[in-house]
């Protein structure tokens, strides 16, 4: 809301709120007094006072609301003075709306002081019952027409001190006025009558009674809309936006404008939803290490990541020629043909639901079957093996691709405030001498003769056997197959 808007609304606001109360106090005092006060003179008085009164609260209300708006139409955040002016703005506001009513008292308690003390009992009863409820209902509209100001000095959630009148506060303000204060002056009609106290035991209040029935009637439904309002739009904005973050908007806050309890739900809504925020993106970075796919599967099928032993299938990818490369390159050039090579490697496993646990410089390591059980990880390793081939070659890189498969510990290693999960076993070492041994074939990719073995037969038709050997730093001869030049 602009600045010039928000103090239109402001003035005209609090000034309608004082005049509608004056106008109701005027005609309880017209119809209880009677004719003891009810004269001329009294009247242009009363519309005197009626006048000046509106027009202090209007400009009182100008004059509180000048810090604010300034560093709002600047757009900027308050200084400490604005700060502290706009915190003790609801006190000053106080102080404007019980400034005419004073005023008001002290021109016409003397002015009627010969009018008999039934006279001015009810003339004193009505300036205090005027009173509070222009201060109550003044305060319930500010909290709903000043909203932009409130949330812009916010006291801060660690503060365990209330502001403002919370929910209960409010209620009862809300009872005090619209039930209590005509229920006390009804039941006071009442007895003074019967005891002749102030009133003749024979004096009609049955007009007086319907008048505070209705005065209590008209001011407690204003006072209810009010109240209502400043407890039930805060709160539907909280749920409004929790509905939202169910639906995976988790950038959703609300915008904190109140200083009571309600306030505290506001910060405590926009806290939680930056805790979802953050556990989001380490999810995200998480994913971006294990795939997003495992860290879905993994969440909701409950997986351990902490360690057990499985039979698994291992993919290792290495560079050929990486040192010369980065001889041969600009530091730049080499980083981008690298990415775009791990980042075929990445949407190849991803796409078959394995893991790539690490990088290693210019080599990655794939698992497939771990952390999440898989019914055919082997089958789901050599098909991406062999997709990789197809895929790398318009790369101008050359590269060695080893598969195996077999039982391997896989789980978390390190140390229990820092570790990482990996596979540890035979099959990774005999993976990274099959990609090692590789790069001297024309397929640039072999497989062991273990993973053959425990493939899909349709998979197994996809290779041919190019005999044993026994493989750097190994001891036993390993069965090698490269993929078939027509697959099938």
């Amino acid at each position: 809301m602009r600045p010039r808007r928000l103090l239109t609304r402001y003035v005209v606001g609090l000034a309608s709120a004082y005049l509608l109360t004056a106008i109701e106090v005027v005609v309880i005092v017209g119809l209880l007094a009677g004719r003891s006060v009810v004269n001329l003179g009294n009247a242009v008085t009363a519309a005197a006072l009626l006048a000046v009164g509106t027009a202090t609260v209007g400009i009182s209300a100008a004059y509180i609301l000048r810090p604010p708006l300034r560093y709002l139409r600047e757009g900027r955040p308050p200084t400490a003075d604005e700060r502290h002016s706009t915190l003790r703005m609801m006190r000053r506001q106080a102080a404007a709306t019980v400034t005419p009513w004073i005023l008001t008292a002290a021109v016409l308690v003397p002015r009627n002081l010969d009018a008999g003390s039934e006279a001015l009992g009810v003339i004193g009863s009505a300036m205090l019952f005027g009173t509070i409820a222009t201060v109550c209902t003044g305060f319930l509209f500010t909290l709903r027409t000043l909203r932009p100001v409130l949330a812009s000095v916010a006291v801060d959630s660690s503060s365990s001190r209330l502001t403002a009148p919370g929910v209960r506060a409010r209620l009862l303000l809300m009872w005090t006025v619209c039930t209590a204060l005509p229920g006390v002056a009804i039941a006071a009609l009442l007895v003074m009558r019967n005891n002749g106290w102030l009133i003749e035991e024979t004096a009609p209040i049955e007009l007086a009674l319907i008048v505070l029935a209705l005065v209590a009637v008209v001011l407690g439904l204003r006072s209810l809309i009010l109240t209502s309002m400043s407890i039930s739009d805060p709160v539907q904005e909280v749920v409004q936006a929790m509905g939202e973050v169910e639906r995976g908007h988790i950038e959703r806050s609300v915008e904190v404008y109140e200083w009571s309890e309600i306030g505290r739900l506001q910060r405590g809504f926009n806290s939680m939803v930056a805790g979802l925020r953050e556990r989001d993106r380490l999810r995200d970075l998480f994913g971006r290490h294990v795939g997003e796919d495992v860290v879905r599967r993994a969440v909701e099928e409950n997986e351990s990541l902490s360690g057990d032993e499985r039979d698994v299938a291992v993919l290792f990818i290495d560079l050929v020629g990486s040192t010369r490369l980065a001889v041969t390159h600009e530091p730049a050039e080499v980083a981008e043909l690298l990415n775009e090579f791990f980042r075929i490697v990445v949407a190849a496993v991803d796409q078959r639901h394995g893991l790539i646990n690490k990088f290693q410089g210019d080599a990655a390591l794939a698992v497939f079957g771990a952390p999440l059980r898989a019914d055919d990880p082997v089958s789901a390793a050599l098909t991406t093996a062999r997709e990789l081939v197809a895929d790398l070659q318009r790369l101008p890189l050359d590269f060695g691709i080893g598969v195996s498969a077999g039982p391997v510990f896989a789980g978390n290693i390190g140390a229990e405030n820092r570790y990482e999960y990996t596979v540890v076993g035979n099959a990774v070492n005999e993976a990274a001498r099959l990609a090692d041994r590789a790069k001297e074939f024309p397929a640039r990719a072999l497989c062991s003769g273990g993973a053959i073995e425990r493939a899909g037969e349709a998979e197994r038709r996809c290779w041919e056997a190019q005999g044993s050997e026994t493989l750097r730093g190994r001891s036993a001869p390993t069965e090698m197959w490269t993929p078939t030049a027509e697959p099938g």
